[in-house]
């Protein structure tokens, strides 16, 4: 009998063993394929990410050449700023028939300005994008005529803050001139609140023709780096805008003197 009980509780615990054995390796199985699941639903998710754009740049080409000097320099930041998630959006303004500002103020009565051409039509752009890079071959040591009027009408006519947009200034010239019109296209962004992005020289190519700025091997790093610098910015920008909101902007004091004292 005693033989005979001993065998049966072996019997059991070997079944229950068994069982156990066969559940476990079952909920493992489950686990597994759970798992694997989640592990394709975050790469799935990482991918949409990466692809989601975290930021919008537009881009103005103030050369009369669409795929000129300028054009090139610009080409090069716009593939950085694809492989950062940046949305980007190039404007040909050089080639435009922009006339100049002249000062009516009808702007501030209707909200853009009087002559409705492509600068209106930009404005809106504008108002949306996160980052601005202006781009300008250099005419007499300065910016392009029709990049400067597009400017002047652009940023006093729209009434919109353009407070921690990203602004960057790229020039193109066969030999000198070059700071000169880095430091006009600039004073845009510096009146206005924006921060400035960099890069490792100041932003200009050097050639007659896009190919030869194909050559300026510099050149073109310094607009790649450039971008980066730039999209980093945007970033940085944005995520501290959530956390912290935007700083404050005085608006009390205009200096001015009516009274001639």
């Amino acid at each position: 009998p005693d033989l005979r009980a001993n065998l049966f509780y072996y019997f059991l615990h070997l079944t229950y063993a068994i069982n156990n054995s066969y559940c476990y390796s079952k909920c493992a199985s489950i686990y597994g394929i759970i798992k694997k699941k989640r592990q394709l639903q975050d790469g799935r998710n990482g991918l949409q990410r990466r692809r989601r754009k975290v930021g919008k740049i537009l881009l103005l080409n103030g050369s009369a050449h669409v795929h000129g000097c300028t054009a090139t320099a610009l080409d090069e930041m716009i593939k950085v700023f694809e492989k950062e998630g940046m949305e980007t959006k190039l404007i040909q303004v050089g080639a435009k028939d922009i006339r100049g500002c002249i000062s009516c103020n009808k702007c501030s009565e209707n909200g853009k300005c009087v002559f409705d051409d492509l600068v209106n039509e930009v404005a809106a752009l504008f108002e949306e994008a996160d980052g601005l890079v202006v781009g300008s071959p250099v005419y007499y040591g300065s910016p392009n005529g029709n990049i400067l009027s597009f400017m002047d009408r652009l940023f006093y006519s729209t009434p919109f803050s353009k407070h921690m947009k990203v602004g960057a200034a790229v020039v193109s010239c066969r030999r000198g001139g070059n700071t000169a019109s880095f430091d006009v296209l600039n004073k845009y962004f510096t009146i206005s609140g924006m921060p400035v992005a960099s890069s490792t020289y100041w932003n200009q190519v050097h050639g007659f023709a896009a190919e030869d700025v194909k050559k300026d091997l510099e050149g073109l790093q310094t607009m790649r780096n450039l971008a980066r610098n730039m999209s980093f910015m945007i970033k940085a920008i944005s995520e501290a805008k959530e956390k912290y909101g935007l700083p404050e902007v005085e608006r009390e004091y205009f200096t001015s003197f009516p009274d001639g004292k």
